[in-house]
């Protein structure tokens, strides 16, 4: 992906100024962010950009102006009364839906990655013995809903163990398809893997799994912003993914996706006026809440627009595949993956002086940001100790740096 280095450099040109000029910390005024702190955690709790919290009070200065008014008659259609216009909900559904190459009809919002998973597997009926396939990747959330709904239902949760590292797309799409049994009635997984940090071949994925007539779900909790996404190509059931990290829309503020013939049986969580009268109703007004985190999302898409969202995504890509071949080769650990799967994030196996210690990786990472003031997230999986970092536009090679010196400085090394 050595293209996306030039297209960064080509996007500075034309702007008539170098990426490292355009993007880093000169671009930190964006953001609300303390200047004294490096945060390398953006795919966690995305930052929200200064003018898309501008448009969020504007919408809530609206509101106030008629509370009634905009929740109940203007926000959204439940078939409750007719509609003076089209619902406010339906409006950023739409501008989101173009984004992400989809059907405003087929779009709407949820609260986050989580709850879009739930409102799927609790709208299915499994039948005893059933099984719901995730992988070794699987957020922890989404894990504990599948084992919830197993627990329920008396469904099994199987799951896919990844090769690697290194990853490399053709095997993990080939572990998935081996894991897939006769009695696999649904498969969740992941587009970019949270902890990992990897793009999966979701397209391939899914594929194979329709063709044994198992359906698909995606968890897409970082792609819209990150990667370039057209959600029904994938060929998916469902896709759920947020736009508070990497689209810059407020917290909390998500999507999901349903094809057509997926839509008539799905409700979400929390069932009110809406009920039966349609996948719109029943998911666009569910109680009295907070609208605006959904209908400031395209002011994030836009302000995403305004950076050069090609350019921004180059410069991610650059930043942490540079800094995964630095910490590689210095703390000689092997790198996670083919860069192909790698985006605007990347996870690298912690040296061997940092022990595989859940607790002793906590303390770690509570020092950094304590002491040192880096927010980074860390963890430890599969025996080994392990650090996120994200890339965004208000980061720079330097904060890796200062990360990589802070590390060492604290293990003695």
């Amino acid at each position: 992906m050595d293209t996306l280095r030039v297209l960064a450099l080509w996007y500075g040109r034309r702007m008539g100024t170098s990426p490292g000029a355009r993007f880093g910390h000169a671009c930190r005024d964006h953001w609300r962010l303390d200047p004294d702190l490096t945060y390398l955690n953006h795919g966690t709790v995305g930052a929200t950009p200064r003018v898309v919290l501008d448009a969020q009070q504007r919408l809530r200065d609206t509101i106030e102006r008629e509370p009634a008014r905009f929740l109940l008659r203007d926000l959204a259609d439940t078939r409750q009364r007719p509609m003076r216009h089209v619902p406010h909900m339906r409006a950023a559904a739409a501008a989101v839906a173009a984004f992400v190459g989809a059907r405003s009809a087929d779009l709407v919002f949820v609260d986050n990655a989580t709850t879009g998973v739930n409102a799927v597997l609790r709208s299915l009926t499994f039948a005893p013995g059933e099984e719901i396939l995730l992988t070794d990747h699987t957020y922890g959330a989404v894990a504990r809903t599948a084992a919830y709904i197993a627990k329920r239902t008396g469904a099994i949760v199987r799951v896919a163990d990844l090769p690697g590292p290194p990853c490399q797309a053709g095997p993990v799409a080939d572990a998935i398809d081996a894991a897939c049994t006769p009695r696999t009635r649904i498969l969740v997984v992941d587009h970019i893997t949270s902890g990992s940090a990897l793009i999966l071949p979701v397209a391939d994925i899914a594929a194979r799994a329709r063709a044994r007539g198992i359906a698909v779900l995606v968890d897409g909790a970082h792609a819209p912003g990150a990667i370039p996404l057209d959600v029904p190509s994938l060929g998916a059931d469902w896709y759920i993914a947020n736009l508070h990290k990497w689209a810059m829309a407020p917290r909390s503020s998500a999507f999901l996706w349903a094809a057509p013939d997926r839509q008539v049986d799905l409700h979400p969580t929390v069932i009110s006026w809406g009920y039966d009268q349609g996948f719109h109703a029943e998911f666009d007004l569910v109680g009295t809440r907070d609208p605006t985190p959904w209908l400031a999302a395209p002011a994030g898409l836009a302000f995403l627009d305004s950076l050069g969202l090609d350019a921004l995504r180059a410069w991610n890509h650059a930043l942490v595949w540079d800094a995964a071949r630095m910490l590689s080769d210095r703390w000689r650990v092997p790198l996670p993956a083919d860069e192909s799967m790698v985006g605007p994030m990347v996870t690298v196996q912690l040296p061997s002086f940092v022990p595989a210690d859940a607790h002793a990786v906590q303390a770690l990472r509570d020092a950094l940001l304590f002491e040192d003031r880096i927010e980074v997230q860390m963890h430890v999986s599969m025996g080994r100790a392990w650090v996120r970092l994200c890339g965004q536009a208000y980061v720079e090679a330097s904060d890796i740096e200062r990360f990589r010196e802070a590390v060492e400085k604290r293990t003695g090394r």
